[in-house]
Formats: C-alpha cells, sequence, structure tokens
C-alpha cells in the first residue's frame, strides 16, 4: 500500500519527463514494479498512481453501470487520456505531451503526495487554487473528519 505525503517543486525537461523525490520513490510498493499510470486528475492537475493502486481504481470503474451516461462518461473521460509510464534510469517518468497541455505543465512541476497517488501540479495554479478556497482549512477539517 503506497502512502504518498509531501510537497516538492521539481524541473520538467524538455521531453516531458520529470523526477520522483526520492522520499515518494521510497513509498512505491514492490507491487508496482515500478510502473505508473498517468491521468487527468481535477482541478486541472495529473494523477499518478503507482500500478497496484491503479488495479484498485480499475476495480472501482468496473463496477460503474455501463448502463449509466454519467458512468459511461467518467469512465471515458478518466481512462481515455491514461498511459503507462515506467521510471528510466534516473528514476523519472514521461509525462505525453497531451497531459502536459491539459495541466499546463512546463518548466516546473510541483509534486504532491495523496496517499495512493501522486498528483502534479503547475505551481502557479496550485497556488492560485489554494487562495480560491472559500472556507478555511478548519472548516473543511470539521466537516470532514467527524
Amino acid at each position: 500500500m503506497s502512502s504518498f505525503k509531501g510537497s516538492y517543486t521539481y524541473s520538467v525537461d524538455d521531453k516531458g519527463r520529470v523526477s520522483l523525490p526520492a522520499k515518494m520513490r521510497k513509498c512505491v510498493s514492490p507491487e508496482a514494479n515500478v510502473t505508473f499510470i498517468i491521468t487527468r486528475g481535477f482541478e486541472k492537475c495529473l494523477f499518478v498512481y503507482p500500478n497496484d493502486e491503479w488495479g484498485k481504481i480499475e476495480a472501482n470503474l468496473r463496477s460503474l453501470s455501463s448502463y449509466d451516461p454519467e458512468h459511461r462518461r467518467f469512465v471515458r473521460t478518466f481512462l481515455e487520456p491514461a498511459v503507462e509510464s515506467q521510471f528510466d534510469v534516473q528514476f523519472r517518468l514521461s509525462i505525453p505531451q497531451e497531459l502536459r497541455e491539459y495541466a499546463n505543465i512546463q518548466g516546473e512541476v510541483r509534486i504532491i503526495g495523496a496517499l495512493e497517488r501522486i498528483e502534479l501540479w503547475n505551481p502557479q495554479m496550485y497556488e492560485e487554487y489554494k487562495s480560491n478556497q472559500s472556507e478555511s482549512y478548519e472548516t473543511i477539517a470539521a466537516k470532514v473528519m467527524r
């Protein structure tokens, strides 16, 4: 089971490759087999799942009804841009151009641990996201952690 946490800012090279922080690499279980699935996230970020955690996501997706139009749309939107990526010898993941454009990731990327997944953000967009929240951290915590 993965348990990613923390926040880091790293460079993205011209080929769309980004290194994962050593602290996060240590959290990748051997079952992931250095393979990750990268797909569209929410709020214009990317989700990066180790392969073993991705299996749990697929199980949830399989439980959705193919007869429900909302379920079909979500599955298509979530899976259509999804790609498999493996570490290269320098522990970099390659992010396809289409996904980099979706998240507006260019020279730098904010890498955020979110338990079972890693989120990749344009650093400026992440700061804007945080500053545009209408409720305080304490208010949200009170609602969520009941």
